[in-house]
């Protein structure tokens, strides 16, 4: 017995000792829906209502003392309005502890309404309630509310995503675990077809009782329209309003109204920009802010969210002054000249590597091979070559010797190439050739070489000149430096563009627009462009219009913003690999649901090839195998 199968028989395993922990809440939901499963559907309701007052008047006295301390704090001095703030932090903490144990009580009785609304919804075509206001509203609205008399009727089909749907689903006993573990502001791993948007609906009713507001967040705005049509009547039928940002233009009255609503679905994008917009000064007045507190969110596919993108920025830009004074098309030429250059002289070089190598000559033939990276990282023959057995591993020990010593030695490398590219950071560097190349028969030699300003300025105020004379020389120098430096930025960008972005991989061209590819997802990137200069790089390259260039209001990480809920989960079917990430960035437990019924399929353990030549080969192995075994 190894150590780990150990540890399991003496503490047990953690998934169990975590269904354990819950076992007896979900034994209280199940004792609880017998009773209330024996309600009409006007005392169903009723029920949705004494537990939401339940919840309201516990906190009903501690807002209206925080909403008397507000109004103190108007006309109060600044050492008195920071007190009356203090008293209010400590009464929103102790709001928030009071809400999380009536819900706690609560727990049993939500849960029990939700699945037996399910069960009503879909047991029924017609489900008939006695009309209030809410339910004429949405009438007036949706196609699956109908107002007959003083009776509402809720179909149960409708359209969602596009398509017409019945509702067909009842929550399994898993399936209250699961919500549970989201109720606790934890992440539940479902396998994929366990029914994970069913399971949101029992924590998303139960926490958007207290009327703070619960967030779903999706990862496109697709899921993010289709849940919230797909559930939305789920909610609706007891009187909880839905709504989806991403169905409203951002800053719009209307976005505003969807984050006032119970309960608002939308994507993990548009929730991250609101917040930057309503914090960056784009908002002019408070009317111009559209969120709330952030109290609850669910997040779903949330190791993609939380884990792959977490720490991609968000940013919110807009034009610089100077917009439109660009100079990506007059330098494009002489870069598209010098990449061409390049090109040659790496093709040449990885040749006499191939030819080396084949002889034995490693040590010549990997500086060559070097080289080559060096000049054109993505070069396709030289990435073909590179896959051959072996030859990463020579680049790598190569490149290892000459960096010894502060990369002592690498310019016997690199000293041959026009410029020399650190394709993990992104960056470029022109060497001595590369300058000689881009200037050209211009008269100065020095175009594409930024001055020694500090020197020159101190040499200058040595010089024997008047004020008013070095004043002006000290004008001019900066006046230069600031055009040379332009152009050497200029030049730089379009370097990259040509050599470190790929067009169909890191970016397409769509309608003549540039538009950026998410290398986690694969999905086009609406409204983002790259910063500094390089989108209109790569907008000279493909010919399309360079647009303005632009400067940065406010930038947030999804990390950074998802952090600031008082309580956050999320669902999703692969997280307990990543769980030692969850715990140390967002203190998030991971807690694995089993599966409804036992699973047939055999999972094998993953197998890792070096190249896509062994493993296309082992596929092809795999299924000559399976014929001949005669399986198809």
């Amino acid at each position: 017995m190894n150590f780990s199968k150990i540890i399991s028989s003496i503490f047990g395993n953690k998934a169990l000792r975590d269904m354990r922990e819950i076992q007896p809440v979900v034994e209280k939901v199940k004792q609880e829906y017998e009773r209330v499963k024996l309600l009409d559907n006007d005392a169903l309701r009723a029920e949705t209502d004494r537990i939401r007052n339940l919840v309201r008047q516990r906190i009903a006295d501690d807002e209206a003392q925080i909403a008397s301390l507000r109004a103190a704090a108007v006309n109060a001095s600044v050492e008195e309005t920071e007190r009356v703030y203090k008293q209010i932090d400590t009464l929103e903490k102790g709001i928030l502890e009071k809400i999380e144990t009536a819900l706690n009580e609560i727990l049993p009785t939500a849960f029990s309404i939700v699945k037996e609304t399910a069960r009503r919804f879909k047991e029924n075509e017609r489900v008939e309630v006695t009309a209030n206001d809410f339910d004429r509203n949405l009438a007036a609205r949706k196609s699956n509310v109908l107002i007959e008399g003083d009776k509402a009727v809720y179909l149960n089909h409708w359209v969602a995503g596009g398509n017409e749907i019945v509702w067909d689903m009842v929550h399994y006993d898993v399936q209250l675990f699961g919500g549970v573990v989201l109720h606790q502001g934890k992440i539940a791993e479902m396998a994929t077809g366990e029914g994970k948007t069913l399971v949101a609906t029992l924590p998303v009713f139960l926490n958007a009782l207290s009327g703070r507001g619960v967030h779903v967040v999706t990862v496109n705005d697709y899921l993010a329209k289709r849940d919230s049509e797909w559930m939305g009547p789920i909610y609706e039928f007891h009187g909880l309003s839905v709504d989806c940002i991403d169905k409203h233009q951002p800053s719009s009255p209307e976005r505003r109204k969807a984050y006032l609503a119970d309960i608002t679905f939308g994507t993990n994008n548009e929730f991250g920009f609101d917040y930057l917009r309503d914090n960056s000064g784009i908002a002019s007045s408070p009317e111009d802010l559209v969120q709330r507190q952030h109290h609850y969110a669910i997040v779903d596919e949330v190791d993609s969210v939380l884990i792959d993108d977490a720490r991609t920025p968000l940013i919110i830009s807009g034009p610089v002054p100077r917009g439109e004074n660009q100079m990506f098309d007059e330098y494009k030429p002489r870069v598209e000249q010098l990449v061409e250059e390049q090109r040659r002289l790496v093709s040449q070089v990885l040749a006499e590597a191939k030819s080396l190598i084949a002889k034995g000559d490693m040590e010549q033939g990997g500086l060559l091979l070097l080289r080559a990276y060096k000049g054109l990282p993505k070069n396709k023959p030289l990435i073909k070559f590179l896959s051959e057995q072996g030859m990463k591993q020579l680049l790598l020990k190569t490149e290892g010797f000459y960096m010894q010593e502060n990369n002592k030695n690498m310019h016997i490398a690199t000293d041959p190439l026009f410029f020399i590219i650190d394709e993990k950071n992104n960056a470029v560097e022109l060497t001595d050739k590369g300058i000689e190349i881009l200037t050209g028969k211009s008269e100065d030699p020095n175009f594409f070489i930024l001055p020694d300003i500090g020197s020159e300025v101190a040499d200058l105020e040595k010089a024997d000149l008047s004020k008013e004379e070095k004043a002006e020389r000290k004008a001019d120098m900066i006046q230069n430096y600031t055009v040379k430096s332009e152009r050497v930025h200029t030049v730089n960008q379009l370097l990259k563009a040509y050599t470190l972005f790929e067009r169909d991989d890191e970016y397409v061209v769509v309608d003549n627009k540039v538009m950026i590819v998410d290398e986690q997802t694969g999905r086009i990137m609406e409204g983002r462009r790259y910063s500094d200069g390089l989108h209109q790089a790569i907008e000279a390259k493909e010919r399309v219009k360079v647009e303005a260039a632009t400067q940065t209001f406010a930038t947030i990480t999804l990390q950074n913003y998802f952090r600031m809920y008082h309580k956050l989960a999320g669902m999703t079917g692969t997280a307990e690999t990543e769980a030692g990430e969850f715990w140390n960035i967002y203190k998030l437990d991971v807690v694995v649901i089993p599966t409804n019924r036992p699973v047939i399929r055999t999972d094998y353990a993953d197998i890792i090839y070096k190249t896509k030549r062994e493993k296309y080969n082992a596929v092809i192995d795999e299924i000559e195998r399976l014929i001949g075994e005669g399986k198809k």
